[in-house]
């Protein structure tokens, strides 16, 4: 039986400016070439990948190969000013990010011992996705989107103006199947035209093995946050002047003690605002800065509940890891949260967002939560079940089959027709 060779496109990927930045599509690359054939079984993947030089390059082009992770990846950094014009800037920079991706391709090709993909894997629209279509025209490739973006919510839409939202539409109506993260981003797309007969809902992954319960129950403490410092979708300030608030309503609540894991474009205003409502210098909040995985893993092992006031979300990964490590959890009803979070309580309290004083009951009623209220080992056998690498990776065999069809699986290779 041949293997089925899986060309990875991914718009967002760890890098050597950011190694968090698409790591959760990272993650999903991961899962496929570990589970992702028809058996659940390893395919070979591949992945491309081509951003900006976020500092200054001698050449126009810099690569960087990296076969020693479970995916080989080719990675292109292209110099962001070529000439210092920017309306010449911005055409060489598509030109260039085209150049790096043709590198690419032919470079896989060659690791595959001149073989083409059975299947292009777009992740994130826009441009990986143009790129899978024009594969499949020319050589009768079939290509799949996989969906992650916050960007085609109904509040954010609008900003993509025209031309975007009816592109976004019409290359998830010519692949041959659709994965959106969550069912709210399917909607969200579906109203933009992006209806595919071939849908299926995929979840985010994470590592159930490295996010897992406590060894010792019952020594759980405090609360926590971990996110990116992005106000607008992250609302951490809100967060902080509700912890300010219970502070002074209830003094001595044991347990509200919040650790913020992350870093971004916020972050010092955010400390600023710490400082300001005196929740530093006795301890109520404390900034903890960009941590790694297993450290993240350890936080979440240690907490008694995880809080994600954002404005808006898709499907948060941190929710998932804190179920896989048996954390409940308060967040906002926004997108695709409820689809982690039932309206039974079970994993934790949904609260509408930017509403201070829900979020500060809410907090008060898990910290307050008898023992048992919420059964750690239930969540965590929930995201075992739906978020691990297995779980997500056959998921992804089972569309790669449908698109495939059955000549493949008896040993028939996929032959893309050449034009």
């Amino acid at each position: 039986m041949e293997t089925i060779r899986v060309l990875m496109l991914p718009k967002w990927y760890p890098n050597r400016y950011d190694d968090l930045d698409g790591d959760f599509v990272e993650r999903h690359i991961e899962a496929i070439a570990a589970h992702g054939s028809p058996e659940g079984g390893p395919v070979q993947a591949a992945a491309v990948y081509a951003s900006v030089a976020q500092r200054a390059m001698v050449t126009l082009i810099d690569e960087e190969i990296d076969h020693s992770g479970p995916v080989p990846t080719w990675r292109y950094y292209y110099r962001a000013r070529p000439t210092g014009l920017p309306g010449v800037d911005k055409l060489l920079k598509l030109l260039l990010w085209l150049e790096c991706l043709r590198r690419g391709r032919r470079a896989v090709r060659r690791f595959w011992g001149g073989k083409l993909p059975h299947v292009v894997h777009a992740h994130v629209l826009f441009r990986p996705a143009v790129l899978a279509w024009w594969l499949k025209w020319r050589y009768g490739i079939p290509y799949l989107i996989t969906e992650h973006w916050t960007a085609f919510h109904p509040d954010s839409a609008r900003r993509l103006g025209w031309l975007r939202r009816w592109l976004a539409g019409w290359l998830i109506r010519q692949a041959a199947a659709y994965t959106p993260v969550s069912d709210d981003l399917r909607r969200a797309l579906a109203a933009l035209g992006g209806v595919n007969p071939c849908t299926v809902v995929i979840p985010n992954v994470v590592d159930t093995e490295l996010f897992r319960l406590p060894a010792r129950p019952g020594e759980r403490r405090g609360l926590l946050n971990v996110a990116a410092f992005n106000e607008r979708a992250k609302n951490l300030s809100g967060l902080l002047r509700t912890l300010a608030r219970l502070r002074t309503a209830q003094p001595d609540l044991p347990g509200l003690h919040l650790r913020v894991v992350g870093y971004g474009a916020a972050e010092q205003q955010l400390h600023r605002l710490a400082a300001d409502l005196d929740l530093l210098a006795d301890g109520t909040v404390e900034f903890v800065g960009k941590q790694t995985s297993a450290q993240v893993a350890s936080e979440m092992r240690r907490a008694a509940c995880f809080v994600l006031f954002s404005n808006y979300e898709n499907l948060p990964c941190v929710l998932i890891e804190a179920q896989a490590s048996g954390l409940p959890a308060v967040a906002t009803r926004v997108n695709g949260v409820p689809e982690l979070l039932p309206d039974d309580g079970t994993a934790g309290l949904l609260v509408p967002p930017r509403d201070e004083a829900a979020l500060g009951e809410a907090i008060l009623a898990v910290l307050t939560a008898p023992l048992g209220r919420f059964d750690e080992t239930a969540l965590r056998a929930r995201a075992v079940e739906r978020f691990s690498y297995p779980a997500v990776g056959r998921a992804f065999g089972r569309v790669y089959q449908q698109i495939l069809g059955e000549p493949l699986n008896q040993g028939r290779a996929h032959q893309p027709t050449s034009r």
